[in-house]
């Protein structure tokens, strides 16, 4: 009993049928009764074979993530969300914390313009930028 197999790509396939034509060899001198049962194993395998891969996990794609399995129970699905919370959080704080020095620089500015011997309207006289310049020579 001879079989012509196609030329698998993968070498798992490649050496299930080298092996199988090497078991195959042997069977003419074998009696019916064992050709047979050496059959019905066969079957029984290839059988078996099928169940096992339609039990296979199976990778599902959710929304732009990858997952194994059929479905997320509530706590991976909990666990998935919580790097996100806690970065939206560290954002939120430091966008609060940049406002609360960006408040208090601007709070010192305006009190040393306040409490300065000239008033704020010196500040912008044009000719005010020219008298500093010369107080520094």
């Amino acid at each position: 009993m001879t079989t012509i197999a196609p030329q698998f790509s993968r070498p798992a396939d490649r050496f299930g049928r080298a092996v199988a034509a090497r078991l195959s060899a042997g069977t003419d001198e074998l009696s019916y009764e064992v050709r047979e049962r050496l059959r019905a194993a066969r079957v029984r395998a290839l059988e078996a074979r099928k169940l096992a891969e339609v039990h296979a996990p199976v990778l599902i794609g959710r929304g732009g993530a990858a997952t194994l399995g059929e479905r997320l129970s509530v706590w991976n699905r909990i666990a998935s969300v919580l790097p996100l919370v806690a970065l939206v959080a560290g954002l939120v704080l430091l966008h609060s914390g940049q406002n609360d020095r960006r408040a208090s620089e601007i709070a010192e500015v305006d009190a040393a313009l306040l409490t300065d011997d000239l008033p704020p309207a010196a500040y912008a006289d044009p000719g005010f930028v020219q008298f500093l310049k010369s107080g520094r020579e």
